[in-house]
């Protein structure tokens, strides 16, 4: 919750920080939609910083990445998963 607050307050290392606290624990949310979430929330965080960082342009786009491989049999239609793609096209 704490991440999606800073989130919303587009404040991109605090956010990234908070997501990458479940990344880094993952066999507690392994297999639970948290799980690749946060691997989105960590994307948006660093998607942020993008504009005026290439290192975080490349860590959101790989972040991306890792978030479609977890979701790679999920229903293409749904809206998380449209967003994401919007998202990361943005970055391309």
């Amino acid at each position: 919750m704490r991440g999606l607050a800073y989130l919303a307050e587009m404040q991109g290392r605090p956010a990234a920080a908070e997501f990458q606290k479940m990344v880094d624990h993952a066999g507690i949310v392994r297999n639970f939609p948290l799980g690749a979430l946060a691997w989105l929330g960590l994307a948006r965080a660093e998607r942020i910083d993008a504009a005026k960082d290439s290192a975080a342009r490349e860590r959101a786009k790989a972040d991306y990445q890792k978030f479609f491989a977890s979701w790679k049999d999920a229903d293409p239609d749904i809206p998380i998963l449209k967003e994401a793609k919007a998202e990361y096209a943005k970055l391309q």
